[in-house]
């Protein structure tokens, strides 16, 4: 992680994230996430609602986008534990698949990492259809707010780089990180439809990313 956006949290004991489900009636879209502490502390002592929400926006059909979504979620919530334990603002991470979201994920989300593949060029058209859902609801509501992306491509990844970046340009997004353009290399038809491993490696730069956000977060950078 780069040191000059700001000082890594380490966890003083091993933490663990708890879903809780959403009571019968009620948007799964806005039930937090309890969290424990191992070192005894009671669930109930954590706010019922979060200061901040970190919104990873994805859509995958061969599963190399779904990894590194998860990749950074994963680490989004381990640094939003550690800032809580530090006594930090709490960060709700919430991960959700584009086909599944709307208008009313992106207003309500702090910030945004948008994680899709590139095909035939192009950002998939299941993140197409997001913004053209979620476009004009959100228009003039979330001037200024900070966003990310990941891409997985076969190539440079960056007709979807250069698509989603002017729909974040209409909305007034502010970019606070430069593109994770993640390059599987699948030229042909069968490589292309096969189901994707994604490299250790890149999967770090996307937990990387993910833990940069949500401990951003925290501290009030953005």
């Amino acid at each position: 992680m780069n040191d000059h956006w700001f000082a890594a949290f380490e966890p003083r004991q091993p933490l663990t994230i708890i879903e809780r489900k959403a009571d019968v009636g009620t948007d799964a879209r806005v039930a937090p996430a309890t969290v424990t502490f191992d070192d005894g502390m009671n669930p109930t002592d954590a706010p019922i609602e979060p200061a901040a929400r970190l919104l990873l926006l994805y859509s995958s059909m061969t599963g190399g986008t779904r990894q590194l979504a998860l990749a950074a979620s994963e680490a989004a919530r381990r640094a939003s534990c550690a800032s809580r334990h530090e006594g930090l603002r709490r960060v709700e991470v919430v991960l959700r698949e584009a086909r599944k979201a709307d208008g009313g994920d992106l207003l309500a989300a702090s910030a945004v990492l948008f994680a899709t593949p590139e095909n035939l060029g192009s950002m998939a058209g299941v993140m197409k259809d997001f913004f053209d859902r979620s476009y004009y609801a959100a228009l003039d509501h979330v001037a200024g707010r900070p966003y990310a992306l990941i891409v997985c491509a076969g190539s440079d990844g960056q007709g979807a780089v250069r698509q989603v970046e002017r729909i974040a340009t209409g909305l007034r997004l502010r970019r606070i990180a430069e593109p994770l353009v993640v390059n599987v290399g699948a030229q042909q038809a069968r490589e292309i439809l096969a189901p994707k491993r994604i490299a250790p490696d890149a999967l770090a730069r996307a937990a990387e990313l993910g833990e940069a956000i949500a401990t951003g977060l925290s501290l009030g950078l953005w």
